[in-house]
């Protein structure tokens, strides 16, 4: 793995120099676009609509519009950012890990200590790891100053960058359930699918069927080219009836025994 960022962790007086690295990876099917009239692949061209030509990525600047006038912000203004030349995760709290509201999670880092820091890098860990508490950091990433959690992975730091508050919308008037009134009897049902179906977490249990089932087309379609027949690649599809109603306590019921049932052929 390459190394996206070189910085220092500091708490206090502690100091801790890291470097960054990303941690996740994307497993789709890569695909790009072509024309389906003869397969040409489209290409998209950052083109100036004053003189019209192609600009390459080295000459390109950024600028703000106030809808009246455009200021043109070159690199080396913006590189001259304070926070921008900052190379400091700075810990501004550590707080309970569960306070981290999820819908805040963006982008996982991995940090690894410099082979000078080890020691200092391996407390930070552990305290993490024996309070149960998040670092709340921010450092400057990628000309944004991020907000994020500091966490304990295993034997290694990980840096979560969080969206600020602002970045989350407001449900506004989005109903969830305004004027649903539930029973007790239909809480009680609900919470026995909910155990029937309760298990410890495990994502690789879980497969993409969507990525599988591309990549099998992509082999088919080298394969056979032209000639390709989806059916026989995946077999018939059939349209399905429209379902019945069912009511609410009969669907949770059949639900709960459908469950049941599975587990103990599977046990």
């Amino acid at each position: 793995m390459r190394a996206i960022w070189k910085g220092t962790i500091s708490f206090g007086l502690v100091s801790v120099p890291v470097r960054v690295f990303s941690a996740t990876e994307e497993h789709d099917v890569p695909l790009h676009q072509v024309h389906d009239a003869d397969g040409g692949r489209i290409r998209y061209q950052r083109r100036c609509e004053v003189c019209g030509e192609v600009v390459d990525y080295d000459h390109i600047d950024k600028a703000y519009d106030d809808g009246e006038r455009t200021v043109v912000l070159t690199r080396d203004e913006l590189g001259s950012l304070p926070s921008e030349r900052s190379r400091e995760i700075e810990v501004l709290s550590f707080v309970p890990s569960e306070q981290i509201d999820p819908i805040l999670l963006d982008r996982t880092y991995f940090l690894e200590a410099d082979p000078a820091s080890r020691k200092p890098y391996a407390l930070l860990l552990k305290a993490l790891e024996s309070t149960d508490r998040t670092a709340v950091a921010r450092f400057a990433l990628r000309q944004r100053t991020r907000l994020a959690a500091l966490r304990a992975r295993g034997d290694m730091l990980t840096v979560q960058t969080l969206l600020w508050p602002d970045e989350v919308r407001d449900p506004g008037d989005l109903e969830g359930r305004k004027g649903a009134r539930v029973s007790a009897k239909e809480l009680e049902m609900a919470k026995s699918l909910v155990e029937s179906y309760a298990e410890d977490f495990d994502p690789d249990a879980v497969s993409d069927d969507y990525q599988v089932e591309l990549r099998k087309l992509v082999e088919a379609k080298l394969a056979k080219g032209e000639t390709l027949d989806t059916a026989e690649t995946f077999g018939e599809t059939e349209e399905g009836e429209s379902a019945d109603v069912v009511p609410l306590m009969e669907a949770l019921r059949r639900s709960v025994e459908a469950a049941r049932s599975k587990r103990k052929k599977a046990s």
